[in-house]
Order: C-alpha cells, then structure tokens, then sequence
C-alpha cells in the first residue's frame, strides 16, 4: 500500500471528536485559569515522585496544551494524518493506537526523566537538591529558577508538567510513514516534496538529537520519540497477527 490519495470530504469520527475535545479542553484551561485554577498543571503530566503526580495523568496530559498555537499545531497534524489511519484502519483500531502511543510516549519520557533527575541529583550536594524539592515550584511561579544549571535543570524536571497530544501525534505520523511510505509531502519550509518515510526519518533523527543534546526549548523531544517507538511495535505486532496488514 505504498500510495493514499485522501478523502477530503469528511472528517472521521475519532479524529473528529478529538479535536474538538482538545479544543473544548483549552477553552476550560483559559475560562478556569482566571478564576486561579491551573487546570495544565491539575491534568498536565507530572514527574513520577513529583507530590503533584497523579496516575490519571498519564491519560489527560494529552488533552492539554500550552497555548493556541500548540492547540493547531498538533490537530492539524492529526487532522492530516489521522484522517488517512483511521480510514484506512477503522474507528476502533485507530482508537487504540492513539491511545497506545500516547500512553507509551508519556511511560518512555517518565523513564528518561527519572534517569535525569537521578542523574543529575547524584551530582549535587544533598542540601542542594532538598532545597530544589523545597523551593523549587515557588521559584518557578516567580518566573524564576536557579542559576545553577544542574538545579535548574532538576526543578524543570520536579516542578513542570508535560502537557500535548504531541506523543500520539507522532506515532500517527510514524503510522503513516510506514503504512505509505512513498507518498510525497510538501514540505513548507524549504517548499520541495519529499516521501513520506523520509521525512518520518528525518523528523525522528531531528527529534533524538535535540533529545540528546538538550537544546533547554521546553519541547518533550523524548515524548514524541515514545509515540514513534510504541506505534512502530503496535504496527509490527498487528502485522504479524494479520495478513498483509501493510
């Protein structure tokens, strides 16, 4: 199935609604937000030992998102690649996969963080770290943080949810390039086409790299690696439990 040529028409069921959902759920972090309720950070995904990290929120980090621009961004990769899944796919199996890959993205970034903050905890004065845990999300709510860079780095970690349906988005990306791999995207910037595996590997590539590098641009890079990677094995296992699923 190496080429789609998309419907145009309609806009499926479970992308449908998703994106009305993310956008109901941005509106209600702004009407909520003047009335001094933080609804990013009730919802948004927490560090794991975090006193803020709740177990629901590895579902409803993927309905928040920081702003407008983030909102649009991500729905309409979703609206651009997920029409494509889930027609091709049906409601039910391209349900699943979001959620997998949104799920899986969220697991994989709480395991990098957690070697993060470890790791960088082992190299500061136990005092030092004590007074981050402490200190650190007041600090923050000044539009502050330490000048230290390795006690910067931990409150970040500690003190900032994850919030963005960019995990799913991604895995619907990488779902895509594996399931059409030859059809040719128009890039924007520079405006030439390019095949669709190519750009998925390229954005991958650009992704692990800025994950290891730590560019400090506030972007889940691991996240979106966690979506690729779960939706490329839920792929693998349902090719292997069906004939010529792709």
């Amino acid at each position: 199935m190496p080429y789609f040529r998309p419907n145009t028409n309609a806009i499926p069921p479970v992308v449908k609604n998703l994106i009305i959902i993310n956008a109901l759920m941005l509106l209600a972090t702004y009407i909520l937000g003047v009335r001094g309720i933080d609804l990013g950070s009730i919802l948004g995904l927490h560090y794991i030992e975090s006193p803020d990290f709740k177990p629901y929120q590895l579902v409803t980090h993927m309905f928040m998102h920081s702003g407008i621009m983030h909102l649009v961004f991500n729905m309409f990769a979703l609206w651009m690649f997920g029409r494509v899944l889930e027609n091709v796919w049906g409601p039910k199996r391209f349900f699943i996969f979001y959620f997998v890959t949104g799920l899986g993205a969220a697991v994989f970034y709480t395991m990098v963080n957690f070697v993060e903050f470890h790791y960088f905890a082992s190299k500061m004065l136990p005092e030092t770290v004590q007074m981050v845990m402490n200190q650190g999300a007041e600090i923050l709510n000044q539009g502050k943080n330490f000048s230290d860079p390795l006690a910067g780095r931990l409150n970040l970690i500690l003190n900032v949810p994850t919030v963005g349906a960019s995990g799913a988005v991604f895995g619907i990306l990488l779902g895509f390039g594996m399931l059409f791999p030859n059809t040719e995207l128009m890039l924007l910037f520079p405006p030439i086409p390019i095949k669709a595996k190519y750009f998925v590997m390229g954005y991958g590539a650009i992704e692990l790299f800025s994950g290891i590098a730590n560019t400090g641009d506030n972007i889940a890079h691991f996240a979106h690696l966690g979506g690729m990677l779960f939706g490329f094995i839920l792929i693998k296992y349902w090719n292997k439990k069906t004939t010529n699923f792709y």
